[in-house]
């Protein structure tokens, strides 16, 4: 039988299938590889009785995420909210990058706007080509958009804790499927939310992966090519990118630079540039031989 891995605990794996949910453990030849199952890994498995089986093979998979630690995710909503926390644009920006390395389309949703007007900020992300969302997981505002933009897919949810994701899914869901906590005043942090990752099926097709609070998705520090294709996975630098003057320009200073004249000319975001230039000095010193090195150990 074929299923999805909707939940991963405690070395069972929950795959769902035809509208069953049969608790499996895995052949003993994935430890012996090396290799985890994980959420939105699509399988198959046999049954041993009407709710237990075991899975044998793992297909292939659309991407991988590091963390949260899933699988074949479609489109990857990033969540901020007006306030306690205010949005970040550095971390949008870079989880945008993640997604786009990943083959994920990012969605940008700004939550809370009952709280404040979103404006500004949609401007920048719509002006940068982002599908964008403003919702309001307690008023139900947006909502009805946002769960059209779900439909038949496999989504995730990311953004600092205390943004609101576990409401804005239970908004989805309508009723509380999802644990939610008030947020730390002294750390800014939501408390008493999420504590593994699992999918949860849509009655309107699709799946949402829920997983725990966390800053930021993080790429790999020693990934060389994530480095190298810096420029291309900020999407909204495409039309400018091949433009420059020089050949390997790191679209940083150099003088005729495509994107920074685009910059200056309003034609490209500001705030993109200015994370743009953050996550390239982060990554400029990485050569290829210490990303193998490190790699190794």
């Amino acid at each position: 039988m074929n299923g999805i891995i909707i939940k991963a605990l405690s070395g069972f794996y929950y795959v769902e299938s035809d509208g069953e949910i049969y608790e499996c453990k895995a052949r003993g030849s994935f430890r012996k590889n090396g290799l985890s199952p994980l959420v939105g890994d699509r399988v198959e498995f046999e049954i041993s009785d009407q709710k237990h089986g075991v899975v044998n093979t793992v297909l292939d998979r659309k991407n991988m995420l590091i963390r949260p630690n899933v699988a074949n995710i479609d489109k990857l909503f990033i969540v901020s909210s007006f306030t306690t926390p205010a949005p970040n644009a550095f971390i949008i920006d870079k989880i945008t990058a993640i997604a786009a390395y990943n083959n994920i389309e990012p969605i940008i949703v700004f939550n809370k706007c009952d709280m404040g007007d979103f404006e500004n900020w949609l401007n920048i992300y719509k002006n940068s080509g982002f599908k964008t969302f403003v919702v309001s997981a307690e008023t139900g505002e947006g909502i009805d958009s946002l769960k059209a933009e779900l439909q038949g897919c496999v989504s995730t949810f990311t953004g600092n804790s205390g943004v609101g994701k576990s409401s804005i899914l239970n908004r989805l869901f309508g009723e509380n499927v999802i644990r939610t906590g008030e947020v730390s005043q002294t750390l800014g942090r939501g408390r008493h939310t999420t504590r593994h990752i699992q999918a949860y099926k849509l009655s309107f097709g699709g799946f949402v992966v829920d997983t725990p609070g966390f800053s930021s998705l993080e790429y790999d520090e020693t990934d060389y090519d994530f480095k190298e294709q810096l420029p291309e996975l900020f999407l909204d630098f495409s039309d400018y990118i091949y433009n420059c003057r020089f050949t390997g320009c790191s679209h940083t200073k150099e003088k005729g630079c495509a994107v920074i004249e685009a910059v200056k000319n309003g034609e490209i975001e500001e705030t993109r540039h200015q994370s743009y230039l953050q996550l390239y000095e982060e990554l400029k010193d990485l050569k290829p031989w210490e990303a193998v090195n490190r790699k190794k150990r």
